[in-house]
């Protein structure tokens, strides 16, 4: 029994012309070949056998449809070719011959990019790398003759822009076997841009490193998004970030290098004067924040920012100077002015 799509292709042939000549019979015996690749749809003789002679373009089976294959049994590949007085074959001790079609395979990832093309710059969406294309179904790949070239020229394309949809039909003119294959795909389309995530779960002020990162595509129109794995790279997370997350401004922090009730050192500057004192974070900060921190001989606690790690600059403010004008004198009475008297009672 055949185990394939391969069928016989009875031919009512004349055998005149097609004996092999007695000079060809001094050739190298015929043998079977174990695997088999043809590119049209039928398969020949001489595809089967090597060395068959004059029989060689002789069709006896209808080839695998494009982008399949197929198993035949020795003997039956022997019994086809007996009618045709190619006898005496080598069959190496096979059980099958395998025949595969040939073909050129267009994939659905493929159909997306030719989607995404053909939008490139209209409907307001960007380049075509930056077109995230859907479909409303499973698209499976289009096996076209191998020797088709050139790529699927769009018949019609309709988008809207609100609802992000689209409904696209293409054609190959070339190839005959794409006559008889829906070329029509629905689905949606979308703009997006690089998005900066989390490859595993971070915990809430773990400090991330670069290979803490990755780049996923995410749509345009869900915001702001950090898209450079260097400006996340050094930042702690606000809070826990998950995979897949695209990650914001809100999502991330300076990192903190005071933690609450850490011991530090707190150095006092004023004007010409620079102290070093003892004492206790009450806040946790980052480089440049400002927190509250303890004088641990005097207990007072003052405002200061964070300069380094385990450390905490307090600044004097400048002191501030007023001008005040004098007091107003009284002119003396000229002396030669008679002197009012005064009496206290």
């Amino acid at each position: 029994m055949m185990r394939s799509s391969i069928r016989y292709f009875a031919l009512a042939l004349p055998l005149a012309g097609l004996l092999a000549d007695p000079a060809a019979a001094q050739n190298a015996m015929p043998a079977l070949r174990a695997n088999v690749v043809v590119t049209g749809e039928i398969v020949r003789i001489g595809d089967l056998v090597e060395n068959s002679g004059p029989v060689a373009d002789v069709p006896i089976f209808r080839a695998p449809d494009l982008g399949t294959r197929g198993a035949v049994p020795t003997e039956r590949v022997v019994e086809a070719i007996r009618p045709h007085q190619l006898i005496g074959i080598d069959t190496r001790g096979l059980t099958e011959v395998v025949v595969t079609r040939a073909s050129r395979a267009i994939t659905a990832q493929e159909i997306s990019a030719r989607i995404a093309k053909a939008m490139e710059g209209q409907y307001g969406l960007g380049e075509a790398r930056n077109i995230s294309v859907e479909f409303d179904r499973d698209v499976r790949t289009l096996n076209v003759e191998a020797n088709i070239t050139g790529e699927l020229q769009v018949v019609s394309l309709n988008y809207n822009r609100r609802t992000a949809r689209f409904d696209v039909t293409f054609d190959l003119p070339a190839s005959a076997a794409l006559r008889w294959q829906s070329m029509r795909y629905a689905g949606t389309a979308v703009e997006t841009v690089d998005a900066v995530t989390v490859d595993h779960p971070i915990e809430h002020g773990e400090v991330l490193k670069a290979s803490d990162l990755a780049i996923i595509k995410r749509p345009k129109a869900e915001g702001a998004v950090i898209t450079d794995l260097h400006a996340a790279a050094g930042l702690a997370a606000r809070h826990q970030l998950h995979p897949g997350q695209p990650l914001h401004d809100a999502d991330l922090m300076k990192p903190a290098i005071v933690q609450r009730n850490d011991n530090v050192t707190i150095i006092y500057e004023a004007p010409g004067l620079s102290l070093t004192l003892r004492g206790q974070a009450q806040d946790s900060g980052a480089l440049g924040d400002t927190i509250s921190v303890q004088n641990v001989q005097s207990k007072r606690i003052v405002q200061g920012v964070v300069t380094g790690p385990g450390r905490v600059t307090v600044t004097a403010a400048p002191a501030r100077f007023v001008e005040t004008e004098p007091a107003p004198t009284t002119a003396s009475p000229p002396s030669d002015q008679p002197q009012r008297e005064h009496s206290v009672e």
